[in-house]
């Protein structure tokens, strides 16, 4: 018996660091595009510095005005096969950023509208 079985949603098959336009684009095992603006992805780093932990607020917390610098996408590595690893210009790059997160916050307009359906509003929305 041959089951055919549903592409994983949260499976990149191709990411595209375009710095230039200061912009990543990852392309997913089930057909769908997410395009993340560069300042988007940092204000969703989710790094204990970024994000806080052991119950305390991290610095984006704060809603912090962010520079150029720390705006500015400068590499992508990727962790194993579970996330990416951007660097940012102002040196910043401990946050691993899984797979599962960045589809779950895709900024497409059909995603946003998925999301704004849901019962709670999420405070690491993508931001543009």
């Amino acid at each position: 018996m041959n089951v055919a079985t549903a592409p994983e949603p949260a499976k990149p098959v191709r990411i595209h660091a375009d710095r230039s336009a200061g912009t990543l684009a990852i392309d997913w095992a089930d057909g769908h595009q997410s395009t993340y603006p560069a300042i988007g992805l940092r204000w969703l780093c989710p790094c204990a510095f970024c994000r806080g932990e052991a119950g305390m607020p991290g610095w984006l917390d704060t809603m912090p005005t962010l520079s150029t610098e720390q705006t500015r996408l400068v590499d992508v590595q990727l962790v194993g096969s579970y996330a990416i690893a951007p660097s940012w210009a102002d040196g910043h790059h401990t946050g691993y950023y899984p797979f599962v997160l960045l589809r779950d916050r895709c900024p497409c307009a059909a995603c946003m509208a998925r999301r704004s359906t849901e019962a709670k509003p999420n405070p690491r929305e993508v931001r543009s």
